[in-house]
């Protein structure tokens, strides 16, 4: 069985961070494990408090996982702090992790940043610095792609813009999340030297997205722990995501999580994504 390593914080309502991605993974046949990097208190409606772990203990989960399981793909999410990042990046580059995909957490899928102003500059500047380097794929969203970037994103001329800055400073591919633009979904994925590629797909009439952008990292872990090419992990990824959005799951009191299950039986049916130059 191939494995898969989330480095996220969680989420007791089960939607998003880590849980989301333990299930993300169960989901595509993957064996997931897990290191803690914050505690959050959460759910539908909101964050109540969060608490970082400490960095002796996050250094400690990840050799507890990478010196006897070894992870196929590591997906990275909230990382909490800066001092935490680097505490991250310095594990991956010992153990030397393959297929690393960063959910660079800044913003809320809502829009709304997760830090005070100061903080997340410096969050920002070090996840790009420290951790981007070692990736093979970085999935931000728009509010996230601006702050990385220094690029006003209001349409796809934005994003290829934003996310060509990032590939060319960081050296790694980008898929560039389109859920914040009015109208169209569509996910830029910049591939290098192979170019722009388009994932559309139709906006789906829901307000229970809590977690989408969790699920669509981790699927796309998943996917290339199974060993496939990047861009095929990123297609199979947006089209679980769309599946899981549709199967119409609708828990809690504010925005409810999708339905990571949602291929097992329950949910709407396969979807198809469609890519295009």
């Amino acid at each position: 069985m191939k494995t898969a390593l989330s480095v996220a914080g969680t989420d007791p309502s089960g939607g998003a961070g880590l849980h989301a991605d333990l299930k993300t993974f169960a989901a595509h046949g993957v064996y997931g494990m897990g290191a803690v990097t914050a505690v959050v208190a959460q759910n539908t409606v909101g964050v109540r408090s969060v608490t970082g772990v400490p960095r002796r203990m996050v250094r400690d989960q990840l050799a507890a996982v990478f010196e006897d399981i070894e992870p196929d793909a590591v997906k990275v999410g909230m990382a909490g702090s800066a001092a935490t990042v680097c505490e991250i990046a310095r594990a991956l580059e010992r153990y030397r992790a393959r297929n690393v995909v960063i959910d660079p957490v800044l913003f809320a899928t809502s829009g709304h940043a997760l830090r005070s102003a100061g903080s997340l500059r410096s969050l920002a500047r070090t996840l790009a610095e420290r951790l981007f380097p070692l990736a093979v794929l970085v999935t931000p969203n728009i509010p996230e792609a601006e702050t990385l970037s220094g690029i006003r994103v209001a349409d796809k001329t934005g994003m290829l813009a934003a996310a060509e800055l990032i590939r060319s400073r960081y050296g790694c591919a980008v898929l560039l999340k389109g859920g914040h633009l009015t109208g169209s979904c569509d996910d830029l994925l910049l591939l290098g030297d192979a170019g722009a590629v388009w994932l559309t797909g139709a906006r789906i009439a829901t307000e229970n997205t809590h977690g989408t952008g969790c699920t669509l990292s981790a699927a796309i872990a998943a996917n290339l722990a199974q060993g496939r090419s990047l861009g095929e992990a990123a297609g199979l990824a947006k089209a679980y995501l769309t599946g899981a959005l549709s199967a119409g799951l609708d828990l809690g009191r504010g925005h409810g999580p999708v339905d990571h299950g949602w291929e097992s039986g329950r949910g709407a049916g396969r979807h198809s994504v469609t890519t295009g130059g």
